[in-house]
Formats: C-alpha cells, sequence, structure tokens
C-alpha cells in the first residue's frame, strides 16, 4: 500500500501512517485520542486534560504524577493520604504543613474554640483565693504586723494600768510622762517616747479603734520600720508645734506659768498622721471619703473650743502625714519590689579538704 508502513513478526499489530493524516486503518481519527505506538503501549497526548490509561480522572495542572493512583485538583483527596492536595500541592512523603492556629479543641471546661483570638475573646478569670478580701488583714498580727502588734500589746497594758490602778498612782505616771514643755526642755527624748505609751480616754477613745485599722493597713503596705517612722514623726512634730507656742506665750506674758505642767500624752497625733499617710496609698475613690471625714472631725473637735492645741496639734499631725505621700509611696514600690523579687538560690557547699 503506497505510503503505508507494513511490518512482519508477532509482535506487530497495528500499522502507523507514514505522516499525519485523518484516517487510521480506514478509521477517522478524533481530536486527543491515543495514538497507538510499536509494541501496543500509547503515546502520551500533549493536552492537559487527556485521559491516561489507567487512570479514571484528568489530572489538573500542577499536580504530582509520580506514585498516585487518583485524580489531583484543589479540594480532592488521594487514595491513601489524609489531607486533601490542591494547586502545587506536596508530593508523598513531604512534612505535612504547620497546623492552623486556630482549631476546635475539646478544653478541660468543654467550651469555646482554642487559639490566640479564642483566648483573648474569652471571659476573665475568677480571682484567685488570695485576692479575695480577708478581714482577719484588719487586725495586726505578730508575723505580718510586728509593731503593731506588740504596740497594741503595751498599749493594753498601759490601759489596765489606767483603769485599775490608784487613781493617784495613775495620775503621777500621767504627769511624769508628759510631754509638756518644763518636761521637753529638761528631757525631750524619754517623754516624748514616753508619752506615746497612754491612750487618751482608755480603750474607749476612738483614736484606739483608729490605731488599731489605720496603722495595720499602713503597716502591710510600707513594713514596720516605715510606720514607725511616720508615727513618731507625727507624735514629735504635732507636739513640738503645740507646745513651743505654749512656752513662748508664757515668757511673753500671754499665759501663765501653770501652761508649763500642762497634761500632754496619748497617740492622738501618730495616729493622725498615720491616717493622712495611709490617704496617700488609697485609690482616689477611697481617699478623698477617708480625708474629708477625719479632717472634718477635727475640725468639729476645734469648733467646740475644749481643748484647742491639742485639737490644733491633731490638724497639724494630718497635714504631716498629708506631706509624706510621696515618701511613703516610693517605700509602698519598694516593698512591692521585694516581694515580687525571687528569692536567692542557695549558695552551694563548699568543700573541705581532708
Amino acid at each position: 500500500m503506497d505510503g503505508v508502513d507494513t511490518g512482519t513478526g508477532p509482535d506487530r499489530t497495528d500499522v502507523t501512517p507514514s505522516a499525519a493524516g485523518p484516517l487510521l486503518n480506514g478509521i477517522p481519527r478524533q481530536p486527543g485520542a491515543v495514538t497507538p505506538v510499536r509494541g501496543g503501549g500509547e503515546a502520551d497526548p500533549p493536552g492537559p486534560r487527556a485521559e491516561r490509561a489507567g487512570l479514571a480522572e484528568p489530572l489538573g495542572p500542577g499536580a504530582e504524577q509520580a506514585g498516585l493512583a487518583g485524580p489531583s485538583g484543589p479540594g480532592v483527596e488521594r487514595a491513601g493520604l489524609s489531607r486533601p492536595l490542591g494547586s502545587g500541592a506536596e508530593q508523598a512523603g513531604s512534612p505535612e504543613p504547620p497546623k492552623p492556629a486556630y482549631r476546635w479543641a475539646e478544653p478541660s471546661d468543654g467550651r469555646g474554640w482554642s487559639g490566640p483570638v479564642a483566648s483573648s475573646r474569652r471571659a476573665c478569670p475568677a480571682p484567685a483565693p488570695g485576692s479575695l478580701p480577708r478581714p482577719w488583714r484588719l487586725l495586726p498580727t505578730p508575723t505580718g504586723t510586728p509593731f503593731t502588734f506588740w504596740y497594741l500589746a503595751v498599749l493594753l497594758l498601759t490601759s489596765l494600768i489606767t483603769e485599775y490602778a490608784d487613781p493617784a498612782v495613775v495620775h503621777a505616771l500621767h504627769q511624769g510622762f508628759s510631754t509638756d514643755v518644763a518636761h521637753l526642755v529638761g528631757a525631750p527624748v524619754p517623754v516624748l517616747v514616753a508619752s506615746a505609751l497612754w491612750i487618751a480616754g482608755g480603750v474607749a477613745s476612738p483614736y484606739a479603734l483608729g490605731f488599731v485599722l489605720v496603722l495595720t493597713a499602713l503597716e502591710r503596705r510600707i513594713g514596720g520600720r516605715c510606720t514607725a517612722v511616720v508615727f513618731l514623726l507625727g507624735h514629735v512634730l504635732a507636739t513640738l508645734a503645740t507646745e513651743i507656742p505654749v512656752g513662748v506665750s508664757v515668757l511673753a506674758g500671754g499665759l501663765p506659768g501653770s501652761s508649763l505642767h500642762r497634761l500632754d500624752y496619748g497617740i492622738s497625733f501618730g495616729v493622725a498622721a498615720s491616717v493622712g499617710a495611709l490617704a496617700g496609698l488609697l485609690p482616689w475613690w477611697s481617699r478623698w471619703p477617708l480625708l474629708l471625714a477625719f479632717g472634718w472631725m477635727l475640725v468639729d473637735d476645734l469648733m467646740a473650743f475644749m481643748d484647742p492645741m491639742t485639737n490644733w496639734g491633731h490638724l497639724i499631725a494630718l497635714a504631716i502625714g498629708i506631706t509624706t505621700w510621696p515618701v511613703v509611696r516610693r517605700w509602698r514600690r519598694a516593698a512591692v519590689t521585694r516581694a515580687a523579687a525571687p528569692p536567692p538560690d542557695p549558695a552551694p557547699p563548699v568543700k573541705v579538704p581532708a
């Protein structure tokens, strides 16, 4: 046959035209049809969507062909693979892609999504038990507030003496420990310390309750030594501010000489200074009500004109406590820093040569 290559042999089962033509052994050739080749095989068609022998569906562009027995395309799962392969997917045996940041999980409480966004959307956790209000912290303890606790023990002892001792003995003790002008001139330091060991009016005085609550709260914030400094600062400065004018008035002839032996003892000046200092450590919604309530009580006592020198001393002590705000706030920050610092590592054991 002209233009047709014929062959002989058992493996010669097909004939191929020598030139591309529309007919193959008298059968019209369809576009995209498989072209038989020598040996019974098939030639790969050039089109991307041509069907292969042994494949049920066409292969998509960019799919991996080696070793795959199923179709490839976006969102289609291959046989033997646990995840879909899309355009440009990894070959079999390649490492898994990173896990998504947001996935459905079953947390311990059985609610919600897990992940960065889910964590931020969850409700705020309940406060720890240690952050809940504890009323017993309003009272002093020997380990938590040693200065206030032992000072209160001394005050209770002196109050029992005042209550049950002979009145003449009690009067002599008060007179001997009074911070009047005569004692301040002769022995200022002993009388300033001894006069703060008594409660004027006994344990029923409002300053006794103020001592317990105010000094306990202040010591828990700035420590015992700093609380003692604030208390003594108000006690000493307010005493001097009220007694020095008395001495000057006696020298000037404005007051009689008996004013030099005026009884002046108690803890009220120190408590007033501690109230002013504590207010600087409280939030604004409790700071100003405390100052207004305590200040109004002091002004009301001054207007009653029962003991004007002592009442002026209370207002002066309150002002002294307010002036310590920058210092007590710095002490407060230092106390918080010390409490948050980790404990130091223990020193390694030292080997002693034998």
